[in-house]
């Protein structure tokens, strides 16, 4: 998408768009690579991401600009990530200035590159919480997965330093068959760990994660799983959150219904969200080289922020526009009463049928207007 002259001084106006702010998105969440080296090698990995360099990556002046559209167009969560943001040389002046802006700053290290010194930095450069991976209860398991031995001491040893200076941490976890079962061990150990959240993430075979799509569980165990996940809301001390598992929003829902009580949704830290599939409609992903996804799973080009502005890209791509009409989804997602609320998971569609707007792949749920 190539845009005519020089708006980047240029603020957005109103797109007079009929349907309103569904049609132009509130922006509340941006996931930004800002770089694709990684000193892990883990098997889920979205980018397949290594040891680069990697050509094109926006440099600090991209990297400022590209902050000031964003705020253009709202005020959302930034999620600094990668590869790992650690090995960014300008991540911590990124933050700051994104701090300046008034943005709420987040990262998402893998947390064995963590010192004394940068864990500091980010507190004084306003990082309001930082997110790591956890995918195993033991450091076989974890290691295995992120392929690289170590990596669940540095992991570890990375929260403990975090913790040395105040700065608030999440946990997250992608579940597969091979680590399905030591899911309530992950969860009591971020308690343990002192964890703000638990948020846990269900695998969506893109990148290296193609080659372990063996591995992705079940409709049937993704349901029993999100059900599981539900009964610990009221366990623990820690926000729990499903992401990449829009089904969720509809369990809420169908549970809250079922013991008659409200639902209360609180949107702050990294979960701020109320519904389930929020790509393109209330997030979207920023790649290194400056490419805006509807998510990070979701390979569609939606625009190029070293071409176009991003406010132009977020209030007028295509692809946005499609995904935030609700009446396009196909299959029984289009059917489903829910729709408005889970939305089914986009990019897992996708990888499944070339087609994103088609149904979710691993729902069970049979919506009533098919029984009907």
């Amino acid at each position: 998408m190539n845009h005519p002259g020089n708006t980047h001084a240029q603020k957005p106006g109103n797109t007079g768009s009929p349907q309103g702010d569904r049609a132009t998105g509130e922006l509340r969440l941006v996931a930004w690579e800002t770089t694709r080296n990684c000193n892990l090698s883990c098997v889920h990995c979205r980018a397949s991401a290594n040891m680069g360099p990697f050509s094109g990556e926006l440099d600090t002046a991209a990297a400022y600009r590209l902050l000031d559209e964003i705020v253009q167009v709202g005020n959302p969560i930034i999620i600094l990530t990668g590869g790992e943001p650690l090995l960014r040389p300008d991540i911590f002046e990124i933050a700051a200035y994104g701090t300046g802006k008034g943005l709420r700053m987040t990262m998402a290290p893998n947390g064995t590159l963590i010192t004394p010194e940068n864990a500091r930095k980010m507190k004084e450069t306003g990082i309001q919480r930082i997110s790591i991976s956890i995918d195993g209860s033991s450091k076989e398991a974890h290691d295995r997965f992120r392929g690289v031995p170590g990596a669940f001491e540095g992991a570890l040893r990375g929260i403990e330093l975090a913790k040395s200076v105040d700065l608030e941490f999440q946990i997250n976890t992608t579940i597969t068959q091979t680590n399905l079962a030591q899911l309530p061990d992950i969860l009591k150990l971020a308690e343990n760990l002192g964890a703000v959240a638990h948020h846990i993430f269900l695998l969506i075979p893109t990148g290296r994660g193609k080659y372990i799509a063996d591995q992705e569980i079940s409709a049937q165990e993704y349901e029993s799983t999100l059900n599981w996940f539900y009964d610990h809301r009221d366990r623990t001390s820690m926000q729990l959150k499903a992401t990449c598992a829009p089904h969720y929003y509809r369990i809420l829902r169908q549970r809250a219904k079922e013991e008659a009580k409200a639902i209360t949704f609180q949107t702050h830290g990294m979960d701020a969200v109320t519904r389930g599939c929020l790509g393109g409609t209330g997030f979207c992903f920023v790649s290194h080289r400056g490419i805006v996804q509807p998510c990070g799973f979701l390979d569609l080009n939606c625009g190029d922020v070293t071409q176009t502005p991003f406010y132009d890209i977020w209030r007028h791509s295509e692809h946005f526009i499609t995904l935030r009409n609700y009446k396009n989804l196909k299959g029984k997602c289009g059917r489903c009463e829910y729709k408005n609320v889970c939305g089914g998971c986009r990019a897992r569609a996708f990888e499944a049928t070339g087609d994103f707007l088609q149904e979710e792949p691993l729902c069970s749920y049979q919506p009533a207007s098919s029984l009907s």
